[in-house]
C-alpha cells in the first residue's frame, strides 16, 4: 500500500483493515494495571441445598463430612450474579483461615452437573491459607484440590479428625509448608496428590524438598486418577483410570535393557571415553540418526556406572553394581528432565569435564567423589535417552497424523 499507492502507514493500515483504525500494540510492562482488588469472601445464598446435593449424590462424599465442615464456615454455597445480573451462578466454597481465624483463601467450584464444571480460586487469595483441617497428631495429608481432601476422608474415616488436612487447591507447595511452619507437631507429610502426570511430577518434587528440610515423608497413590474417582469405582461407577508418568514408563524400560546389557568388559572408563561418545552423540543428532544417537547415550550409562564400581571397589566401599544400578533407576526425577536434550547435553559435557580434575586421585575423599561424578554423567545420560525416546515417538506420531489426513 506504501509502495504502490503512496499511502502513509495509519493510512495503510486502515485501508487493510476495511476502514477500521486499529489499535497500536503495547506490550504488557506498558500497559495500566489496574489495582489489585482486596479478597473478599462471594456472597453467599440462603441455604447450601446445591452443596449438599452436589457434594453428596454426584461426588458421592459422605454426608457426615460435609456438615462437619460447613458447621466450621470452611464451607457453604455462594450465589453470584452475572456482569449483566440476568445470570445467577451457585458455587461450592471452601474457606481456608489464618491462625487468628480471619479468611485468606477462598476455591469456588461450580455445582452444575453438565460440563467440565467451573473451579478456581477467589481474587487476591493468600496461597499461604487454602481449605485445611488441623488435628492433634503428626501426620498432614496433601492433596490438590478440596473435593479430593473430601474424597480421601470418606475413604478412610476411621479417627480422621484428629490427622491434619490441606488442599493446595493447585499444584503449588505454599499451604503445605506454612502449616508445618505452623504446627511444630507435624512431623509426617502423606502426599496424595492425583495419580496423573502432573500429580506424579508434583509429588516427587515435594518429596525431596520436605527430604531436604529432614521431614519425615511418603506418597500415596489412588488407585484411579484421583480419590473422588476410588469413590466412584466403590459405587460400581465408571471411574477415570489413573495416568502413569511416560517418563516413568520410559525408565524402568531402559533401565531394564541397561541392566541386561551388562557393564562393558573392561571398566576402562574415563573423561576422553565419554567425550569421544558426547561428539559422537551431537553428531548422529545433527544428522538425524536417532537410533545411533541413542545407543551412544546408553553405552555412556553403561561405561559411567562401570566407572563408579570400579572406584568403589578400589576403597573396598559397600556401595557395589546393584547399589548404583537402583540408584540410577530410583534417583530419576520427572520435575528435572521437562528441558530439551541440547540442555542435557551440556549438563553432560560439564560433568565429564569435571572428570578430568580427579585425574591424579591420591586421597579416598577425592576417589568418592570421583565415582559420585560417574553416577551423575550415568544419571543425566538416562535423562538424555528418555527425552531423545519421547522426541522420536513424537516424530512417529506427526509422521502418522500427516498420513491420516
Amino acid at each position: 500500500m506504501r509502495n504502490f499507492y503512496g499511502l502513509t502507514f495509519p493510512e495503510a493500515v486502515t485501508m487493510l483493515l476495511g476502514g477500521e483504525q486499529g489499535e497500536v500494540y503495547r506490550p504488557t510492562s506498558q500497559k495500566k494495571q489496574e489495582p489489585k482488588k482486596p479478597f473478599a469472601l462471594p456472597a453467599p445464598h440462603s441455604d447450601m441445598r446445591r452443596v449438599y446435593a452436589y457434594l453428596t449424590k454426584t461426588r458421592l462424599i459422605d454426608r457426615e463430612v460435609v456438615s462437619y465442615f460447613a458447621r466450621l464456615k470452611l464451607l457453604y454455597e455462594s450465589c453470584e450474579k452475572s456482569k449483566d445480573g440476568t445470570k445467577e451462578y451457585h458455587n461450592a466454597v471452601f474457606v481456608g483461615f489464618d491462625e487468628n481465624g480471619v479468611p485468606r483463601h477462598a476455591h469456588k467450584r461450580g455445582l452444575y452437573t453438565d460440563g467440565p464444571g467451573f473451579k478456581g480460586n477467589v481474587d487476591s487469595c493468600d496461597p499461604n491459607y487454602s481449605f485445611h483441617h488441623i488435628g492433634t497428631s503428626n501426620r498432614l495429608y496433601v492433596f490438590e484440590a478440596p473435593i479430593d481432601l473430601l474424597s480421601y476422608i470418606t475413604l478412610h474415616p476411621q479417627d480422621w479428625k484428629k490427622h491434619s488436612y490441606v488442599a493446595l487447591c493447585g499444584v503449588s507447595e505454599y499451604a503445605m509448608m506454612k502449616m508445618l511452619e505452623l504446627y511444630p507437631n507435624l512431623t509426617h507429610v502423606v502426599l496424595c496428590l492425583d495419580h496423573d502426570e502432573a500429580g506424579i511430577e508434583a509429588s516427587e518434587k515435594y518429596q525431596d524438598l520436605l527430604l531436604a528440610k529432614e521431614i519425615s515423608c511418603e506418597r500415596e497413590l489412588s488407585m484411579h486418577k484421583d480419590w473422588n474417582e476410588d469413590i466412584k469405582a466403590k459405587h460400581g461407577l465408571t471411574a477415570i483410570p489413573a495416568e502413569e508418568h511416560p517418563q516413568h514408563i520410559l525408565r524402568d524400560d531402559i533401565c531394564r535393557q541397561l541392566m541386561e546389557s551388562g557393564l562393558p568388559a573392561k571398566s576402562g572408563c574415563s573423561a576422553d571415553t565419554l567425550s569421544a561418545l558426547l561428539i559422537k552423540t551431537r553428531s548422529h543428532l545433527h544428522w538425524g540418526r536417532f537410533s545411533e544417537a541413542d545407543d551412544c547415550l546408553r553405552e555412556m550409562c553403561l561405561h559411567s556406572m562401570a566407572g563408579a564400581v570400579r572406584e568403589y571397589r578400589q576403597m573396598d566401599h559397600s556401595r557395589d553394581l546393584s547399589a548404583v544400578q537402583a540408584s540410577l533407576h530410583n534417583g530419576f526425577r520427572t520435575y528435572e528432565n521437562r528441558g530439551h536434550l541440547k540442555t542435557r547435553l551440556d549438563l553432560l559435557e560439564s560433568d565429564i569435564m569435571s572428570l578430568r580434575s580427579y585425574e591424579r586421585v591420591v586421597s579416598a575423599v577425592e576417589k568418592e567423589k570421583l565415582a559420585e561424578c560417574y553416577e551423575h554423567i550415568a544419571a543425566h545420560g538416562l535423562k538424555g535417552t528418555i527425552l531423545l525416546e519421547k522426541h522420536r515417538q513424537k516424530m512417529e506420531q506427526n509422521q502418522e497424523m500427516k498420513l491420516s489426513m
